[in-house]
């Protein structure tokens, strides 16, 4: 397995945190939940620093594949760290689906 983590300063581009969830609601969402070798990715954000970012877990190092972020945002990941993934775990936890949840789908759905 492999894990991917970028994060881009937005401060270069025309996109904002807001924009980008947008993009997670209107399309982003459901294509990634088609992509083959995709384990879980998760979207995140840091408002305050005008910050955007992912943590991707891969299958293997061959599924691990550039994405459309990069064009959108108009350059390259500000940071891109990838790693071998030793071992995984699932906790016990009240939620069992993880698809649908976050800051981007909560302000549609409430």
């Amino acid at each position: 397995m492999r894990a991917v983590i970028v994060w881009w300063d937005l401060t270069g581009s025309a996109q904002t945190v807001e924009s980008l969830r947008g993009f997670l609601r209107d399309e982003a969402v459901d294509r990634f939940s088609q992509v083959p070798g995709l384990r879980l990715k998760f979207w995140i954000s840091d408002a305050a620093t005008n910050r955007w970012g992912a943590v991707l877990l891969w299958e293997s190092v061959e599924a691990a594949i550039p994405q459309r972020a990069a064009e959108l945002i108009g350059y390259p990941p500000t940071e891109r760290h990838a790693f071998d993934v030793e071992a995984t775990v699932e906790g016990v936890f009240a939620v069992a689906a993880l698809a649908g949840r976050g800051a981007a789908l909560e302000t549609v759905d409430g």
